[in-house]
């Protein structure tokens, strides 16, 4: 006589020939075999994507816990209106891109002067005038900014990619997962919608 399988013991056999969406409807149900074969079958492509937006690979390793925590505490909206790998790929390039902006906003700069100066005799000039472009840049880079998030996810997508990588497309493309005629073709359509609501 055959001896009774637990549910877990069966998810495990079956988890190599699972899609995706059934995977995550037993991960939602508590089974962490399911969630783990998520992570086995998109993670090296995951963090390939996020390593080429950071560059460093410190910071790809320290992003792609950060999606996989992500993944799992959000796996309940995941709708299915698109694919999981594209769900995920979406929360692993937001947050390469959120790791990049706030690198940028808080550069690590070393507080020294030439020939033996200290923060404390170093002079400086005035600076009001500086001070005054740095605010009206701050204003239109905030207005673009606003305007960005405003664009719907595909079209955001690429052209956070294109500010952070300077402009290639051919890299948005394989950062996205996406074909060259298709990166190109969304980046046209958000600079026309940028550029109406930049007046």
């Amino acid at each position: 006589m055959e001896t009774c399988r637990s549910h877990e013991e069966i998810s495990v056999t079956l988890l190599p020939a699972t899609p995706d969406e059934d995977l995550v409807a037993e991960a939602r149900l508590g089974d962490h075999s399911a969630f783990a074969e998520l992570w086995k079958r998109h993670s090296r492509t995951t963090f390939t994507r996020i390593y080429r937006i950071t560059k460093n690979r410190a910071d790809a390793e320290d992003v792609i816990q950060e999606v996989w925590l992500k993944a799992f505490v959000h796996l309940n909206t995941f709708d299915g209106r698109a694919k999981f790998s594209t769900w995920l790929t979406r929360i692993a390039i937001n947050s390469a891109l959120m790791t990049l902006r706030r690198k940028r906003s808080h550069p690590e700069t070393p507080m020294e002067f030439p020939d033996g100066e200290t923060w404390r005799s170093r002079e400086f000039g005035d600076h009001t005038k500086d001070i005054e472009k740095h605010f009206v840049k701050r204003e239109s880079v905030e207005r673009l900014r606003r305007a960005i998030r405003q664009l719907r996810p595909q079209l955001r997508t690429v052209i956070e990619i294109q500010q952070a990588k300077d402009g290639r497309v051919k890299e948005v493309a394989d950062i996205a997962g996406i074909s060259l005629s298709a990166a190109k073709s969304r980046l046209l359509r958000a600079r026309t919608i940028l550029r109406r609501a930049l007046g």
